[in-house]
């Protein structure tokens, strides 16, 4: 018999990272209406208090510049300091710098590695302390069609994004025995902030959609059920793995 809960994450504690924003708006809401308690955290404090003030449910805001990892360790203390240590941490936040490889300087290489990658590790590493206690937690990551395919000026970013994938694997042989179970999911084109050039091609969107098995590029509601299902009961014996959202863009 199917149980009811089985995708219920009603208050839970999560931490979306990226929350002022694209993708990491969109799950920070999703989660949110779904009865959990949402910390958002981002760098822009406007768009996150109008994140907060627009969405029913229990919220909070943490601001702070991810890309600084000697910050991450106080990030995660003013986390806990809302609703407790997170039973889920999505880790939404990222960056494109968009430079061709003979274009990419060092400060836009570490600071892309830093937020794409860095980040969600070390977030993670200290929110794992408090899963354990309890026996329970949930981390995802946020992977890209780059973790697999090489795009034009995206050697930075799919660098970071090829990372995601591995640390995903590496994350949930580490922490799965503890009940904390990792897994990643990689969008395909969805017209947010970050792809926002991509999407000023008309030609160029069009091509990208033809790409797919579907026949369209993605909107950001895509996203929800396979959070909900990689972050509740529904996914108790699945770890380790990259779920790719993208309409079969890579199956073609």
């Amino acid at each position: 018999m199917v149980k009811a809960s089985l995708f219920d994450v009603t208050g839970k504690i999560v931490c979306v990272t990226g929350a002022s924003s694209g993708l990491g708006r969109s799950a920070a809401t999703a989660f949110a209406q779904a009865g959990a308690k949402v910390v958002g955290v981002a760098r822009r404090e406007p768009d996150l208090q109008d994140w907060q003030k627009e969405t029913t449910g229990e919220t909070s805001i943490v601001v702070a510049d991810l890309t600084d990892r000697q910050m991450l360790t106080e990030t995660a203390r003013a986390v806990c300091e809302h609703f407790g240590a997170p039973d889920i941490l999505i880790n939404a936040a990222g960056m494109n710098t968009r430079q061709n490889a003979d274009e990419v300087t060092a400060e836009k290489w570490d600071r892309t590695m830093n937020l794409n990658l860095a980040a969600p590790f070390f977030l993670a590493q200290e929110f794992v302390v408090g899963m354990k206690k309890k026996g329970w937690g949930r981390i995802v990551n946020f992977a890209s069609l780059q973790s697999r395919r090489a795009f034009q000026n995206g050697i930075t970013y799919g660098t970071s994004k090829g990372g995601v994938e591995q640390m995903t694997r590496a994350m949930a042989e580490s922490w799965s025995k503890y009940g904390i179970l990792t897994n990643a999911i990689a969008p395909g084109f969805v017209h947010t902030e970050l792809t926002a050039k991509v999407f000023e091609d008309t030609e160029k969107a069009a091509e990208l959609a033809s790409q797919t098995c579907i026949g369209r590029n993605s909107v950001a509601d895509d996203l929800h059920g396979p959070l909900l299902f990689l972050c509740s009961p529904a996914s108790d014996y699945v770890t380790g793995q990259i779920l790719f959202v993208d309409g079969g863009f890579t199956a073609k």
